[in-house]
C-alpha cells in the first residue's frame, strides 16, 4: 500500500514530486507534514497558492491545479531508509504521461537524480532541458528541514513565474526565510 495517495488528475498545471514520504507524512497521511518543512509556507510566499494551506489540506490543491506524488510510494523516512523500498521511475513517468500536467517539479535534487539516473551533483536547480513527450520539469531546493544547508528560494520563484506567468522578480518574498 502507498504511504501517501497520489493526488493526480488530467490537466493539472503543476505536480510536485518528492522522493518518498517522511515518517511524519506517512504517519499523518499528509504531504510535507513535518512542522520544520518549508513546503507550505513557500507555496504561498512565491504565489503558487492564494493562501497558506496546511498539510492536511493537500487534497484541496487539486481544485487549483496542483497535484502530488512521490517516486518511492512504499518507503518512508529519510532517503537512505525509504529508498530501500524501491523506486519505480518507469511507473512514475507513465503516470505523468497519462495525466499530462503542464509542469512537474521535483522537490529535491535527490528525487530528480533518481528520475534522470544521474548523481545529485550533476543535477542543476531550476528549469531542466525539454524532453519529448514529457511536461516542463523544474528541480527545486528541498524544503525539508533536514536539507537546510542547501536551501534557496530562487528555483521556487522561477517555478512560480513559469506556472503563473508573472515575472520572477515581481514581488519580494518575505514569508519564507531564505537562511532558515
Amino acid at each position: 500500500m502507498d504511504r501517501l495517495p497520489d493526488q493526480l488528475q488530467p490537466g493539472l498545471r503543476l505536480v510536485f514530486v518528492g522522493t518518498a514520504a517522511s515518517e511524519r507524512s506517512a504517519a499523518t497521511g499528509h504531504y510535507y507534514a513535518h512542522p520544520g518543512n518549508r513546503f507550505w509556507r513557500t507555496l504561498f510566499a512565491v504565489g503558487l497558492t492564494p493562501r497558506l494551506y496546511q498539510p492536511q489540506e493537500f487534497p484541496a490543491l487539486l481544485s487549483i491545479g496542483i497535484g502530488f506524488t512521490d517516486l518511492c510510494k512504499l518507503g518512508a523516512g529519510m532517503d537512505h531508509v525509504a529508498l530501500k523500498a524501491g523506486v519505480d521511475v518507469a511507473g512514475f513517468a507513465a503516470k505523468i504521461r497519462r495525466h499530462r500536467p503542464a509542469t512537474v517539479a521535483f522537490t529535491s535534487k535527490k528525487a530528480a537524480s533518481l528520475f534522470y539516473g544521474r548523481p545529485t551533483g550533476a543535477i542543476a536547480l531550476g528549469r531542466q532541458p525539454e524532453q519529448d513527450d514529457f511536461p516542463v520539469v523544474f528541480v527545486l531546493a528541498s524544503p525539508s528541514g533536514a536539507a537546510s544547508g542547501a536551501w534557496t528560494l530562487q528555483p521556487w520563484r522561477e517555478l512560480a513565474a513559469h506556472v503563473t506567468g508573472i515575472a520572477s522578480n515581481a514581488a519580494p518574498v518575505t514569508a519564507v526565510d531564505e537562511n532558515r
